[in-house]
């Protein structure tokens, strides 16, 4: 099977070459008593040429990729010139492909995704395959973090600081002890915690679990949403929000990472609400096709509520939801998800209980 993965990826890589350019293929080459399991020679138009260093696996996670790129960079020191290590798989994830493009790793996959990058001679290479794994069938582990279990214990994971013991976290996150077993299976499949056998979660890589969990979860896509508009504005529709009486609801997006960090001044307003209908009569909404300034939403997972931040009357999401709701906001959200992350790196002490 590691062989095909090699024959597909290297074919791959010949049909996405610029004209004239060329690809040789060494496969299974022994360098001082190391082997790899091959060396892709590529060559310009002009014979400049430069080296891939490629393990080829048939299946890869995300945890595995540490040692695997480590193995790899024994290789290259052993190389009499400068060469690129590269990994390829039947599939990698996106977790996987985005771990290996921070530690400038080149990759691909027989789904065709695809990143190559050589300093000399000068190439990019980029192509994109299947976002999902093709050949995970029915009973297969956990695949995403779609659900409400999943929302759970990874609110729960990045809000608690470690160590946290499976138990403690099926307790504190409100899932059923299966489905917290399931999604810890499967943040440790893509390398986002780690922990001891049979034992504690010892570590939480908690910006890149938000970042993987707003792929299958955002505020717009993941709950039903209404437009509205406040006729005299967001300081009034917060001045109206602070004076409401038995209404559930939670400031997400812009307003809430205010709260720990200057931005742009917010133009969307992003609340989450049982009854976004009762809610428009309380604080004075009125429903607009386009061109409003609030935006209501019907929490499909009711975790949204938990760990609120409360100031100046008005309740506020958890900075981890936040953060997630606003990597997925239309217009400037994603860069004040970065900004707000950005802040909660340093800030650990502060938001983490």
């Amino acid at each position: 099977m590691e062989a095909d993965v090699l024959r597909l990826v290297t074919s791959m890589i010949a049909r996405s070459l610029p004209a004239r350019w060329s690809l040789d293929v060494a496969r299974e080459p022994r360098l001082a008593g190391m082997r790899v399991d091959a060396i892709v020679e590529i060559a310009s138009p002009n014979k400049e040429k430069g080296l891939l260093v490629v393990e080829a696996k048939r299946a890869v996670e995300t945890r595995d990729l540490p040692s695997l790129v480590a193995q790899l960079d024994a290789v290259l020191t052993r190389l009499p010139r400068a060469a690129v290590p590269m990994v390829a798989a039947r599939y990698l994830s996106p977790s996987a492909r985005a771990w290996l493009e921070e530690q400038n790793v080149s990759y691909g996959d027989a789904t065709g995704n695809l990143r190559i990058v050589l300093p000399e001679p000068a190439l990019f290479l980029r192509d994109v395959g299947a976002e999902q794994d093709p050949w995970r069938g029915p009973g297969r582990p956990r695949g995403t973090l779609q659900g409400a279990p999943a929302a759970r214990v990874a609110r729960a994971l990045a809000d608690l600081a470690p160590p946290v013991t499976v138990p403690e976290l099926v307790r504190r996150s409100g899932a059923s002890t299966g489905a917290t077993y399931r999604v810890v299976e499967f943040l440790e499949r893509e390398g986002l915690i780690e922990r001891e056998k049979r034992g504690p979660v010892r570590q939480v890589w908690w910006r890149r679990m938000l970042e993987r969990w707003s792929q299958d979860y955002g505020f717009v896509r993941s709950n039903s949403t209404v437009a509205y508009l406040h006729p005299r504005g967001l300081d009034a529709l917060l001045e109206g929000l602070a004076r409401s009486r038995g209404l559930r609801y939670a400031i997400t997006g812009s307003f809430a990472a205010q709260q720990f960090v200057s931005y742009a001044p917010a133009r969307l307003a992003m609340i989450y609400t049982d009854d976004p209908g009762l809610a428009a009569r309380k604080i004075e909404l009125r429903a607009v096709d386009s061109g409003g300034n609030v935006l209501l939403a019907a929490p499909q997972y009711d975790v949204v509520y938990e760990r609120l931040v409360e100031a100046d009357a008005l309740k506020f999401t958890a900075p981890s939801q936040t953060a997630t709701d606003l990597l997925t906001a239309p217009g400037r959200g994603p860069s004040e998800g970065q900004a707000l992350l950005d802040w909660m790196e340093s800030h650990e002490d502060i938001w983490r209980r």
